[in-house]
């Protein structure tokens, strides 16, 4: 029998392991003392407290939702929940997507909207970017790229965004095109985000780790182990970690950057790749709040630390008055509760978390760095996989996705 091992056992990992399933011996190797990585939540008195960003489900990829409800946990047992966002601007909130809420700004600020109706219907598309901050321009206009997306994106990624790629943001914004812009505007026919995520799954348990749970039912799992060594047996083929396990396929879900420090006889062109690659960590609160019905609420505003508001508690069943703020990068509970004190809607802070992962960078060496590594890896038939692994920007579906057309290589 084949064996197979697999590093990390979050979405990406353990969707793997388990699609396997016969004709593999399969083993996965955590360093945490429970599965799940990112997407794995902190219990606070029946809240459950998402430490990287707000994973929920659902996804374009019907055999992805097949494998989720008919194999891993069943349709009955999710609550399904509709996207409410709003957007903080200038003092007010609007609807998201924004692009589709004109008429609210209208009722605000009639310049403003003015000016991001007449730069949306004449900005050029011509499909040849520069860089994130072009992307944003043609797609969207000048005023509104310059009002909500640069702002908002500057601060989500702590990077000048005529340094980065646009490469991540492919179905991961609405973008709208003119008649939809246009039939917003005059109510002709009600515009909607289409994104897959406009209406989205979370458990009815209340908690996300009831999935991931799940999906780690039955798993040989090895927990509270660190990789630190990855060799090859040019005798058999084999992969050698730690010197002492050893395995005829290795998947790894594990930073692609530390990668090429872990294998032996890495060449030092693809070690330099490597110290190239950029990520952010992100750092956020958990707060009681006042009552909303939104489920996200973003902050472009320069002079805030948090860039967004995540409803947790509008996502559990009965709805409860809790949110967590989130800010890019390493700041202390005292800061956290400093920019929280500026907001009447925050009224008590329960908790607090810095993460190491949480955001890839799509930077100006993202692709030549990206390509080295995974060139070299693939040379060798070492199999990566995930958000950390691909270094990429995905969200839970896609990971699955990826391990689906992974399996069918590996088959």
């Amino acid at each position: 029998m084949i064996k197979v091992g697999i590093l990390g056992a979050g979405i990406s990992g353990l969707s793997m392991a388990r699609l396997l399933g016969e004709g593999f011996e399969t083993e996965v190797l955590e360093k945490n003392a429970l599965p799940g990585g990112i997407a794995r939540t902190k219990d606070i008195g029946g809240i459950p407290y998402h430490l990287v960003g707000g994973h929920c489900f659902n996804s374009k990829y019907p055999e992805v939702m097949d494998f989720v409800f008919n194999k891993i946990l069943p349709a009955c047992e999710w609550k399904k929940v509709e996207r409410k966002s709003a957007i903080r601007l200038h003092g007010y909130e609007v609807n998201y997507p924004i692009e589709f809420s004109i008429k609210q700004i209208y009722g605000y600020d009639k310049e403003l909207a003015l000016k991001m109706v007449a730069d949306f219907l004449n900005s050029q598309d011509d499909t040849d970017y520069a860089n994130l901050e072009d992307w944003f321009v043609k797609k969207f206009g000048k005023t509104l790229a310059e009002e909500y997306f640069i702002p908002y994106n500057t601060k989500i990624w702590n990077n000048d965004l005529t340094k980065m790629s646009h490469l991540w943001v492919e179905d991961k914004l609405p973008v709208p095109n003119r008649y939809d812009f246009f039939d917003n505007l005059t109510q002709i026919a009600a515009a909607r985000d289409k994104m897959p995520h406009t209406k989205f799954y979370y458990p009815a348990s209340n908690n996300q780790n009831t999935f991931i749970d799940a999906l780690a039912q039955g798993l040989n799992i090895r927990y509270n182990y660190s990789v630190t060594e990855i060799d090859s047996d040019k005798k058999t083929g084999q992969w050698i970690v730690n010197n002492e396990l050893t395995y005829d396929i290795l998947i790894s879900t594990l930073p692609l950057k530390e990668i090429p420090i872990l294998l032996k006889n890495t060449p030092d062109s693809v070690k330099t790749a490597g110290e190239k690659l950029k990520y952010n960590k992100i750092s956020n609160v958990l707060w009681k709040n006042r009552p909303c019905d939104k489920t996200w609420t973003y902050i472009p505003e320069k002079d805030r630390l948090f860039h967004r508001y995540i409803h947790i508690g509008n996502y559990i069943n009965p709805q409860q008055d809790y949110s967590i703020s989130e800010a890019v990068g390493v700041h202390t509970f005292e800061d956290m509760m400093r920019s929280g004190a500026k907001d009447p809607f925050l009224t008590e802070a329960i908790d607090h978390h810095i993460s190491d992962y949480a955001y890839v960078v799509f930077d100006e060496n993202y692709q030549e760095s990206t390509r080295i590594i995974k060139e070299y890896l693939n040379d060798i038939r070492f199999h990566t996989l995930g958000r950390f692994g691909e270094w990429q920007y995905y969200n839970m579906d896609v990971c699955i996705k990826r391990a689906m057309e992974l399996k069918n290589v590996i088959v």
